[in-house]
C-alpha cells in the first residue's frame, strides 16, 4: 500500500510539473541523452545498463539514444542544456547544476543507502523542487559505496598536513576541503590529470575506482574514510516528458525509483576492493584515519555542505532535506 500511495504521488508531482497535454498518439518518444563523463568511463556503467533495460522494457514506446558525454555538451552545461531543449535527457552529477537548483548537490549529502532514503519523501520532495525550474527530475541511479576519497602527490599522515593544499573538487566538495584548511580548485574530471602533471593541483577528491593506472607515478597517498555517497541525477526535458502519456510517465518513474535503482545501489563493491589492491600495487600509500579522526571529518564534511545548502536554498529547505537524509 505504501508504495502504490508513494507512486501515486510521484506520478501526481510529475503531471503536475509536465504541464503539457498529454499526446494523442501513441509515437515512439524518442530521447536524445548525454552523460557527465565519456562513454568509457566507470561511472556510466549503471546508465548504459539503465538505456538498455528501457529501451527493451519500453520498446515501442520509448528510445534514448545516448549520444555522448563533455564532447557533446559540456558536463557543468548539460541541466540547462535539458532545461532549454538542447537534448532531452543527462545523467549527471547533482553538483554540476546548484546555480539552477540549489539542492540538488543536496543527493550526495548522505551515508543512508538508497532504500533508507526512499522510504523518506526525498525523491518526491526533489521532483517537486526540480520542477521549479521547469526541469523534470526521473529520479536517480545511486552508488552508495562510491564515497568520495583525498588523492595527495606527496604523503601526508593526516588530514593537518592538507592545510594550504590546492585540492580539485566539484562544487559538493567545496566546503569541506575549505573547513580542512586546504584551498579547493574546481574543475571537471577530464582536467584532473592534466592539473596534477603540471602540478597545477596537490591532490583531488574523487571516487574509490579507476585512479591507480592512470595516477601512478602522480599520487603517493588516499585518505580514507571517503565522505558523502554518490547518486547521480536523471532530468528529462519537460517537453520532452510532455510527449508521453500519463501512464507511461509513471511506468516510467517507477521503474527507475523501484526496480532499477534497488538492483544497481550496490554494484561497486567487488570493484572497490580490486582498486583498493591496485592502488597498493601502483604505490599508493592507503592513510586510513583513526575511528575518532574518521567520525570528526565525517560530520565536518556534513555539517560545512549543509551550511551552505542553507545559505543558497534557504534555511528552512534545507532542514527539511537534511531530516530526511541524516543517518
Amino acid at each position: 500500500m505504501k508504495h502504490f500511495l508513494k507512486s501515486a504521488f510521484i506520478a501526481s508531482a510529475l503531471i503536475a510539473a509536465s504541464l503539457v497535454a498529454t499526446p494523442a498518439l501513441a509515437d515512439v518518444v524518442k530521447i536524445d541523452a548525454v552523460t557527465l563523463a565519456p562513454k568509457p568511463v566507470y561511472i556510466n556503467k549503471p546508465f548504459k545498463m539503465f538505456v538498455d533495460e528501457v529501451n527493451t522494457k519500453f520498446a515501442g514506446e520509448v528510445e534514448i539514444n545516448w549520444r555522448g558525454g563533455p564532447e557533446i555538451m559540456p558536463p557543468f552545461k548539460q541541466a540547462e542544456g535539458v532545461r532549454n531543449g538542447a537534448v532531452d535527457m543527462t545523467y549527471t552529477s547533482p553538483s554540476y547544476y546548484q546555480g539552477l537548483v540549489p539542492t540538488s548537490g543536496t543527493m550526495n549529502l548522505s551515508y543512508k543507502t538508497y532504500a533508507e532514503i526512499a522510504a523518506t519523501n526525498y525523491h518526491e520532495r526533489m521532483t517537486e523542487l526540480h520542477a521549479e525550474k521547469d526541469l523534470i527530475f526521473l529520479g536517480e541511479i545511486p552508488a552508495t559505496q562510491l564515497n568520495f576519497v583525498i588523492y595527495m602527490a606527496d604523503e601526508v599522515s593526516g588530514l593537518e598536513d592538507l592545510k594550504g593544499k590546492r585540492i580539485r573538487v566539484f562544487p559538493t566538495l567545496l566546503p569541506i576541503v575549505k573547513a580542512l584548511g586546504a584551498e579547493p580548485i574546481v574543475m571537471g574530471m577530464g582536467d584532473i590529470f592534466t592539473a596534477m602533471e603540471r602540478g597545477a593541483i596537490d591532490g583531488y577528491m574523487q571516487g574509490p575506482l579507476a585512479q591507480a593506472k592512470q595516477f601512478e607515478g602522480l599520487v603517493k597517498t588516499v585518505i580514507f574514510p571517503g565522505v558523502y555517497r554518490a547518486g547521480f541525477p536523471v532530468l528529462i526535458n519537460k517537453d520532452t516528458w510532455g510527449k508521453m502519456s500519463t501512464d507511461l510517465q509513471q511506468r516510467l518513474t517507477t521503474f527507475l525509483r523501484w526496480d532499477f535503482a534497488y538492483r544497481v545501489d550496490y554494484l561497486w563493491g567487488q570493484d572497490i576492493a580490486d582498486n583498493i589492491e591496485l592502488m597498493k600495487g601502483a604505490g599508493f600509500n592507503i592513510l586510513e584515519l583513526p575511528a575518532d579522526e574518521a567520525a570528526s571529518y565525517e560530520q565536518m564534511a556534513m555539517d560545512a555542505a549543509w551550511a551552505v545548502t542553507a545559505a543558497n536554498a534557504g534555511d528552512e529547505v534545507a532542514a527539511e532535506l537534511r531530516g530526511m537524509l541524516d543517518k
